[in-house]
């Protein structure tokens, strides 16, 4: 029986160690299209998900792993790609969504107006914030809205390294999404930042623009693969009521 979203971050914990028994490559599936329903910035879904299930490519990805326990061990992986270098083609498919489904006739004063706003975002706005040149127009961005902000809020994280950290939260949130997934079917998973991480572009043949995300080891959890009880700061130290 599936768990419910509670007792499936309850059961989530990094699985270091899996066992020997295959875990169904559909159901992974099925997890990773529940990873692409995270929430993402600008709904650019600036992300990939690298299912791998060849024998062979989990050999090569594991040593790009340092042959830690939970990648030599692992039954599948699941590399999540960050593709910040996709915006442009992200932003027509949001364009392309908008005018059918705004394709339709007698359009209120409020869908109108919703239209209007909505295609000057992906059309306008999205290239501005992520188009650059070497990182000088990012720079020059960057300043021009340090300076309106002494005046009233405004968007900051406009440079080629914001745009980064931009794309990689939204595949972190996919991440989570499937990790989250696999445990309320008792699936185990182990997200790992120990990695090549040029080693694992170039098994997976991703272009220069692609940045790994993360390396998720997938399987049965092993009585050993859980290495103790789990640990977190008192909740008082992290919540912070205002």
């Amino acid at each position: 029986m599936e768990k419910t979203v509670t007792e499936a971050i309850a059961y989530r914990r990094s699985c270091r160690v899996y066992t020997n028994d295959p875990i169904d490559t559909e159901k992974v599936k099925q997890c990773l299209q529940n990873a692409a329903l995270a929430p993402t910035s600008s709904n650019l879904q600036l992300w990939e998900f690298y299912h791998i299930t060849n024998p062979e490519v989990l050999k090569k990805l594991a040593i790009a792993c340092f042959n830690q326990n939970a990648a030599k061990t692992a039954q599948q992986m699941v590399v999540v790609v960050a593709r910040k270098d996709l915006w442009g083609k992200r932003a027509k498919s949001n364009l392309h969504f908008l005018n059918k489904a705004f394709d339709k006739p007698n359009l209120t004063d409020r869908e109108q107006g919703r239209k209007k706003m909505a295609l000057n975002y992906y059309g306008k706005l999205i290239p501005f914030t992520y188009f650059d040149f070497l990182g000088i127009f990012g720079f020059l961005k960057y300043w021009f809205f340090q300076v309106v902000g002494l005046f009233r809020p405004i968007y900051r994280q406009v440079r080629n390294s914001d745009m980064r950290i931009v794309a990689h939260k939204s595949a972190a949130l996919a991440a989570q999404n499937f990790m989250i997934s696999m445990a309320a079917i008792g699936y185990d998973t182990c997200p790992m930042e120990g990695s090549d991480t040029l080693r694992v572009k170039n098994i997976l043949k991703l272009p220069r623009g692609s940045e790994i995300n993360m390396v998720i080891g997938c399987g049965l959890r092993d009585e050993k693969g859980i290495y103790g009880p789990r640990f977190r700061v008192p909740f008082e130290t992290v919540y912070k009521e205002v």
